[in-house]
């Protein structure tokens, strides 16, 4: 996994396992690796997935079974489309615009673009 500096990196880690949950790798109730597989698996110290797995779970998207490990929970795809829906309209529509009127970009330009895409 590569990571990228502007960003923390246990949320990167949070939004590859969201990337997976979303693509069908993991399914709702299913278990997913734990904190030391993926921790193998992306190179990075078992506190910074730790750290990702509950970030995780506090946002509702999975949950520990007691001596088996981490699990999705049920909706957890809904949870994260959510999330990033929030994160879209919170973050990337303001800066969309801020970048729009600093380069002289009009919303008629925009909606053009948008139709042809």
């Amino acid at each position: 996994m590569n990571f990228t500096g502007n960003k923390a990196i246990y949320l990167q880690i949070a939004d590859y396992i969201c990337e997976e949950i979303l693509a069908g790798k993991y399914a709702d109730d299913e278990r997913i690796p734990s904190v030391r597989e993926v921790a193998g698996m992306v190179e990075v110290n078992s506190n910074t997935v730790m750290r990702t797995f509950d970030w995780l779970q506090s946002h509702d998207i999975i949950y520990t079974r007691r001596g088996l490990g981490y699990f999705v929970c049920n909706g957890a795809k809904d949870n994260i489309r959510e999330e990033r829906r929030k994160e879209f309209i919170d973050e990337v529509i303001p800066n969309l615009l801020q970048t729009m009127k600093t380069l002289g970009i009009t919303k008629k330009e925009l909606l053009e673009l948008l139709r042809d895409a």
